[in-house]
């Protein structure tokens, strides 16, 4: 079944990249295997995937120890101070920085390990309650304030869309999500790069691609429906 899946998901990408004038290199897969077991991950890495993203610290540390070192972890889940410190060797990006407290917690354990800490702004473009993320006109003063960190490297943005039951109907977040991206890039700002832009999930990744993403999170569209009930406090 999860060879099966990802099979599909690949013919997916790719149909969306070839709609939209694009090379498929240009768009990452990432495999959100939370809640999922070292075993069924391990059977994703025997299938070829490389790129996993967990959304808690716990997950990805226990899954880091237990599997390949040429894995590339992501850490995609709303990330606590405190608990930056496990993950800043571990986690090559990390998708969910999303206020400056946040953000002078990860500087200080990246000089601490002597270190870069890659990231993304998340972006509350649809401006939910219930959702994490910097409003879109927070942005700019945030990036110029994240800018003078010297172990941090803003990467580009991310943002969670709203789910619906028709994905198109999410077109204009992600649009809007690029466009805010463009508009930074073009500042030339030191330390900031926007190569990349990490949007669309398994119920509208494809649509995700057509409006730029570079990098999709992809869970239940390779893995299957999770099962929370066998994982105690996993949320």
């Amino acid at each position: 079944m999860l060879k099966e899946n990802l099979t599909q998901v690949e013919e997916k990408i790719d149909a969306a990249c070839r709609r939209a004038g694009r090379d498929r290199s240009e768009v990452t897969l990432i495999a959100v295997s939370k809640t999922k077991p070292v075993s069924t991950l391990k059977e994703a890495y025997d299938l070829g995937v490389r790129v996993f993203g967990e959304n808690k610290v716990q997950e990805l540390v226990e899954k880091y120890e237990a599997l390949p070192e040429d894995i590339h972890w992501h850490l995609i889940g709303h990330l606590q101070r405190n608990k930056v410190k496990y993950i800043i060797d571990k986690a090559e990006l990390i998708h969910s920085v999303d206020s400056l407290r946040l953000a002078e917690a990860i500087e200080k354990e990246a000089a601490k390990h002597q270190c870069t800490a890659n990231i993304l702004i998340e972006v509350n473009v649809a401006k939910e309650e219930s959702k994490f993320g910097l409003m879109p006109e927070e942005l700019d003063a945030f990036v110029d304030k994240v800018s003078e960190f010297p172990h941090i490297c803003v990467k580009g943005l991310m943002t969670i869309a709203p789910f619906v039951a028709d994905p198109e109907e999410n077109r204009p977040i992600f649009a809007r999500l690029r466009k805010l991206s463009v508009d930074i890039a073009r500042k030339n700002i030191d330390n900031i790069t926007m190569s990349i832009l990490s949007m669309g999930m398994t119920n509208d990744y494809q649509i995700a691609i057509e409006e730029g993403a570079t990098m999709v999170r992809v869970g239940t569209g390779i893995f299957g429906a999770r099962d929370y009930a066998q994982q105690g406090n996993v949320r």
